[in-house]
């Protein structure tokens, strides 16, 4: 399994959506297996079914959440070496094609939105900047085309 990197923040909301999920969302579907059941004949029970697909859901989401939290490595601010982009890094960058420069923070897959300048280190993005200094001009492959970055600044 890759690594999964979260904030702190990150972590607390999924532990947080975990216990949840165990504690809320179970027993619902447990219950409603139970009142499907009531129906009758379990082989022509589309309630029953549906809730059982439902219980299959939940709990691989559980599982995942689980894999996620056991794995994950969490970006640690304070321990951020900024002499070249890391993951938890905020980097500024000069986009040579648009002519503006643009802010980055680079974090984990699970907590990405690009629309809030918050991408993942495995996005083409990302991954070109990791490990490159201030001063770089990095190319970068993406579904609309190249772009040119120029790192202008590396932040914690």
């Amino acid at each position: 399994m890759q690594t999964i990197y979260l904030t702190e923040e990150g972590k607390k909301q999924l532990e947080e959506k975990l216990n949840y999920y165990r504690t809320v969302k179970r027993p619902e579907v447990t219950k409603k297996i139970g009142i499907a059941r009531e129906f009758g004949d379990l082989s022509e029970n589309a309630e029953y079914d549906s809730a059982k697909e439902e219980q299959g859901k939940i709990e691989a989401e559980i599982a995942e959440m689980e894999a996620k939290l056991k794995t994950c490595v969490v970006i640690d601010k304070d321990n951020i070496d900024t002499s070249k982009v890391s993951i938890g890094c905020t980097v500024t960058v000069y986009d040579q094609d648009f002519d503006e420069e643009v802010d980055y923070t680079i974090i984990g897959s699970t907590e990405s939105d690009p629309a809030n300048g918050l991408i993942s280190n495995e996005s083409p993005v990302g991954s070109a900047l990791l490990g490159k200094k201030k001063g770089d001009v990095v190319s970068v492959k993406t579904p609309v085309g190249e772009c040119s970055l120029k790192i202008l600044k590396i932040k914690a």
